[in-house]
């Protein structure tokens, strides 16, 4: 089974919803990507089709939006 992704930027709305999202699906169905700290995966997020944090991207690639914590523009900076 394709894990799930889950992107946030480390805000506490986002530190949340991660936590919630462990819980509910189980660590090892969900890669956390903090992208407050690598940067890099910003564009990888974009593609995906998030356009605010946090979101899940689910395993056949439907991007939930989670209470809306950031914007990507604002985390881009």
């Amino acid at each position: 089974m394709a894990k799930s992704i889950f992107y946030h930027a480390g805000c506490p709305v986002c530190v949340s919803a991660e936590q919630d999202i462990v819980s509910l699906i189980g660590e090892p169905n969900v890669e956390v990507v903090n992208i407050g700290e690598d940067r890099a995966r910003i564009a990888e997020a974009e593609a995906a089709g998030v356009k605010s944090v946090p979101a899940l991207i689910t395993p056949n690639g439907n991007v939930l939006h989670i209470n809306f914590g950031a914007s990507m523009a604002d985390v881009k900076g």
